[in-house]
């Protein structure tokens, strides 16, 4: 179709004639409201930001050298709660003073925790020291997530209606009293 026709189609409609594959032979054009497609495309980049910041979050767990079990027990469920939510984790052992010479006992610290978070999460840092901290970064666990998953599909089955069975399963006579039956 010749540009003088496109551009008048164009004109009666309202809309803008874009050009889409300038390197085609012909090039290929299309008819569309162009603000509305640049307030389209601007809002799915804005959406595709938001993703990716929240895709990528860390968290931070402070830990001390001198941490009672109790204490550490704390840290581990918050740990845990945190890369629940699919955050990864940056576990570090601050030190203090004099603290600096021992770090063998920031590394049981740390051995601790990522002890007591392995089933849900993998060590996707090993133990390093940078300046007087000493830290690991850790991981949501692919299987955590499909247990995740499996649990959420469970959690959706069992908000079924009470009265409602599923098709072809029995009726639960376990907790109809005698009298009843």
């Amino acid at each position: 179709m010749p540009l003088r026709d496109a551009l008048e189609m164009a004109q009666d409609e309202g809309l803008d004639l874009v050009e889409v594959g300038p390197n085609q032979n012909p090039p290929v054009c299309r008819l569309l409201d162009y603000g509305r497609f640049k307030f389209i495309q601007s809002k799915k980049q804005r959406e595709a930001r938001k993703v990716s910041r929240s895709a990528s979050k860390q968290k931070d767990v402070r830990l001390s050298p001198v941490m009672s079990d109790n204490d550490i027990e704390t840290k581990i469920r918050m740990t845990k709660n945190l890369l629940g939510e699919g955050a990864k984790v940056r576990v570090f052992v601050r030190f203090r003073g004099r603290q600096r010479a021992h770090p063998e006992i920031a590394m049981k610290v740390l051995r601790k925790v990522a002890e007591g978070v392995a089933s849900v999460a993998k060590l996707e840092k090993p133990p390093g020291m940078e300046g007087r901290v000493l830290s690991i970064l850790l991981a949501p666990s692919p299987q955590q997530k499909e247990r995740e998953r499996q649990n959420k599909a469970s959690a959706a089955a069992a908000k079924a209606p009470a009265g409602a069975e599923a098709p072809g399963e029995p009726a639960d006579d376990a907790n109809v009293p005698e009298t009843i039956k």
